[in-house]
């Protein structure tokens, strides 16, 4: 062995100074390494390992310890030499190695330095991994062997949903029972079969019963809390029709779902797997299974549905609020018989495309249904009959738009629902309608004028906003649609109560305000101001100026019977007359002073929806253009009864499932719409209505009643809405066809219903809002309105010639004429805003230049407090800008034109 390379010889003594004697006795230079090389990492060749003799190694391992900074390591053995000598040099020049027992799981890795200790090594990652995965594939096979197949017979039972009156009796017990007849496949036509695998699951006879994408999208809809998603194919939506005991929207009830339904998948015959879907599935109606739903569409057996029939159903599996032909629009507003009927028409077009495509379907076969197959109405359970339907109805929607239940939540029952429906209130609503209908409707005497005649009705508490009774119709399961709900019948003059609280909430603009900002300049005003009452009014703005439409015409605003009131010659009329006898030029004068703009927000304010609210560009808009339901109607007026508190209208008080309660209406803090001297003014002006006017037929002995009339243009719908303290109730009547058949469906008018010249609100619906409110409120004590306070200052200057401007009946027989042509010429000024001031009425008011419009059928003058129903001039009003003859301009009807 080369002299480099022997191993030093040992010290012969122990201590220190025998460590320096075997030191000293080594040879110099790079032959041979001092013993201190083995020992640290900070051992190198400097001077200080020369001046640091050590005599063993465990010695030298303290050493190493004390200038390695305290950190514990294991140096290497030095194998001499230079290579031996170099790598116990300074930190990091060589490799540390830790020592003691080698650990199962090296994390923090003890061999790395800072940062890179944990970084995990690729074992570690992928021992992990592995385990993981192993472990799911487990865990999953274990929850695939656990799990049974379901039984979709199962699906034939579930809870009814309670419903209750106010007083806590029960009203139905209905909505999750099961209408399903179980077939066999063979029975069901194989076009209802390949429609339902052409539009939902093409590969379904292939698959393995999931679709990964779909459940992709389901879970991460859930995960985020958006709307969830049902199963995306076959299979997954025969095992979620089947697993009626658990339907929560959750992420484990969608993995359970999705386990039973590989197994379904693969232990099941995928006929066995169409049959159980068909026979479960929901198709709208109460309808579970085919069976049911060929009977609740069609009233035929499945087995005998054709291509187009089974197409359109296949549709309705997508959601029967939206695709039903009949519309849903209790639940959604978007749900109208028009709209479902084209969102399901085009759906069942693509299916049969689809057919077609798939080679399911013969292109001459499918050239046979272009359109809808007719299908009959919607209710056939003699529990809903009468008003209940429509009750149910309406307390249904509630928890749907609110969001305490969904309409798959309802269906499977279980739901204890309190309404604030009063039973002895909807049985005198009802039998006061009844009893009118009766006595004066008689379609098959007189088929041209009594067929399609329809009443709806609402009764709202204005201490609370809560719907006590409602009319929807003659019975729930013969006519669908809810007339207390909207129905598209404009509200005519009842409508101008909120153009008398825009005036004195906002008051009207002075044309002669400051000239950076004149529509700033208000007035408030008072109900003595001073209005034209002529008929034939050129109308103007606020500044004087004629207001003209698009094309440069006039409107000119007729009066009912084309007469004028007040005394000639001006014809001037406080606004509380105005009212009473229902003047149709001073309130659309008004509302144009105002602004439609405040006239809109004061009928919003009041509780209207804004989406009722039509032709709000227009001067008709202030006299009941719009078409709000009678629900709203009766919750706005109620809004004045409660002295400007507005309070949104609900129907449902609490709502309770499995013994515990979820919903409780919490009463609401009410919003002031108007304030108590705006809103008693108001209430003190409708008083004079029922007074002394045109709604004295609503007259209650005993109690303070206000109200008022309208009717609307071509005598298409006449309302009565009024209110004492404790009740607001609106009354209307129109003439709808009530058969879906019948093509483009209008209103009809109503000349000669009822054996009357002409329908007023103060015939027929103020008749059954007296015989009705008189029995509500029966063994309830009459209380009185606030007094008002005086409000406002009185517009124009001059008062009324005569005490009374109401015209005789000599005066409406022979009224006077409109102005002559040569009248309007004396006012030869080149602009309008020159001359005619905002309550300059006389000015250019008998210019006609053939754009008469406005509303022919609009207040009668009379006044006459005759209760007789008959007596057509009892009435007032009438907008004359509604739905009528189609031939107007503006929207809604007739705008322009020659009145008639």
């Amino acid at each position: 062995m080369s002299e480099h390379r022997r191993k030093p010889p040992q010290p012969q003594g122990g201590g220190r100074a025998a460590a320096r004697r075997g030191q000293s006795g080594s040879s110099s230079g790079r032959r041979a390494a001092p013993r201190g090389a083995t020992g640290s990492p900070s051992g190198s060749y400097g001077p200080e390992d020369e001046e640091r003799p050590y005599g063993g190694r465990a010695e030298a391992r303290r050493a190493a310890q004390r200038s390695g900074g305290g950190r514990r390591r294991a140096a290497e053995p030095a194998r001499g030499g230079r290579r031996a000598g170099g790598a116990a040099s300074g930190p990091g020049r060589g490799r540390v190695v830790a020592s003691g027992k080698k650990r199962l799981i090296d994390y923090p890795r003890c061999d790395r330095d800072g940062w890179r200790r944990w970084v995990p090594s690729w074992k570690l990652v992928s021992g992990l991994c592995i385990t993981f995965f192993g472990g799911l594939v487990a865990a999953v096979g274990i929850a695939y062997a656990m799990v049974g197949i379901p039984d979709i017979a199962k699906t034939a039972t579930a809870q009814n949903n309670v419903y209750y009156w106010s007083d806590g009796e029960v009203m139905v017990a209905t909505g999750g029972e099961r209408n399903r007849q179980v077939i066999k496949l063979p029975q069901i036509p194989k076009a209802m079969q390949n429609a339902v695998i052409s539009q939902e699951n093409k590969t379904f006879y292939s698959d393995s019963g999931i679709d990964p994408m779909g459940i992709a999208r389901a879970v991460f809809n859930m995960a985020r809390g958006g709307e969830t998603q049902g199963g995306s194919t076959i299979t997954q939506q025969y095992v979620k029709n089947a697993m009626l005991e658990d339907q929560s929207q959750t992420i484990s009830r969608k993995a359970k779902e999705i386990l039973v339904s590989v197994k379904v998948g693969t232990e099941v015959d995928k006929d066995k797997i169409l049959e159980g879907y068909l026979n479960s599935a929901y198709y709208g109606r109460g309808a579970y299974g085919i069976q049911a739903a060929a009977r609740a569409y069609f009233n035929k057996d499945a087995e005998k549905l054709n291509p187009g029939e089974c197409a359109l159903l296949s549709a309705v599996l997508k959601g029967a609020t939206y695709y039903d032909p009949a519309g849903a629009t209790s639940i959604d507003p978007a749900a109208t018989p028009a709209d479902n009927k084209r969102r399901a028409l085009r759906q069942m077009q693509d299916t049969l495309d689809k057919m077609v495509e798939y080679g399911h379907l013969d292109q001459a076969e499918r050239a046979k249904y272009t359109e809808l197959p007719t299908v009959q109405n919607p209710r056939s359970n003699t529990q809903l009959g009468g008003q209940i339907g429509y009750l149910v109805d309406l307390a249904k929607a509630s928890l749907i738009k609110d969001g305490i239940a969904t309409q798959d939540q309802l269906d499977q029952g279980g739901y204890e629902i309190h309404t604030t429906f009063d039973k002895k209130k909807v049985q005198e609503l009802e039998a006061s309608v009844t009893k009118v209908y009766k006595a004066n409707i008689k379609p098959e005497k007189r088929p041209k004028t009594d067929t399609h005649v329809q009443f709806g009705g609402a009764s709202v508490n204005p201490e609370t906003g809560a719907i006590e009774a409602i009319y929807g119709g003659a019975d729930a399961t013969k006519h669908f649609t809810n007339n207390a709900d909207v129905t598209g019948a404009q509200v005519g003059s009842t409508f101008k109560p909120f153009v008398l609280a825009a005036a004195m909430k906002w008051g009207v603009r002075d044309p002669d305000g400051p000239e950076d900002q004149p529509q700033d300049a208000r007035t408030v005003v008072s109900p003595k101001s001073l209005y034209s009452g002529q008929n034939n009014l050129k109308i103007k703005n606020y500044d004087g100026s004629v207001w003209t439409n698009e094309e440069g015409e006039q409107w000119r605003q007729e009066n009912d019977g084309k007469d004028s009131v007040g005394d000639p010659p001006d014809y001037k009329i406080d606004l509380r007359e105005a009212m009473r006898e229902s003047v149709n030029s001073a309130y659309v004068q008004l509302g144009m002073d105002v602004g439609l703009d405040k006239v809109k927000e004061a009928a919003v304010d009041a509780g209207l929806l804004e989406s009722s609210l039509a032709g709000t560009s227009y001067p008709s808009f202030s006299i009941g253009v719009s078409d709000p339901s009678a629900i709203r109607m009766a919750s706005s007026y109620a809004t004045f009864a409660a002295s400007g508190k507005q309070r949104d209208p609900f129907s449902v008080t609490k709502v309770v499932r499995e013994g515990r309660t979820i919903h409780t209406h919490k009463d609401q803090e009410p919003d002031q719409a108007f304030t108590a001297k705006v809103a008693d003014n108001v209430t003190d002006v409708l008083k004079t209505v029922v007074e002394d006017g045109t709604g004295s037929n609503a007259k209650l002995p005993g109690r303070e009643v206000a109200g008022k009339t309208g009717t609307t243009d071509g005598n298409k719908s006449a309302w009565f809405v009024g209110y004492t303290p404790q009740l607001s109730t609106a009354i209307s009547m129109f003439r709808y066809p009530d058969d879906e058949s019948i093509k483009n469906r209008r209103f009809l008018e109503m000349y000669g219903t009822g054996n009357q010249d002409k329908i007023h609100g103060a015939s027929f619906p103020s008749e059954i809002w007296h015989d009705y409110m008189e029995q509500a409120l029966k063994g309830e004590p009459a209380k009185k309105f606030p007094k008002p306070e005086p409000i406002g200052e009185v517009l124009n200057d001059t008062p009324p010639p005569s005490p009374s401007p109401t015209p005789s009946r000599t005066e409406e027989s022979s009224p006077s004429p409109s102005p002559t042509p040569s009248q309007t010429s004396t006012s030869p000024s080149p602009t309008p805003t020159e001359t005619c001031g905002v309550f300059d009425w006389e000015c250019n008011n008998g210019d006609n230049n053939g754009n008469e419009g406005g509303d022919n059928d609009t207040v009668g003058g009379d006044g006459s407090p005759s209760p007789s129903p008959s007596d057509s001039a009892t009435d007032d009003e009438g907008d004359g800008n509604g739905n009528g003859n189609g031939n107007g301009n503006g929207p809604g009807g007739t705008i322009w034109g020659s009145s008639g």
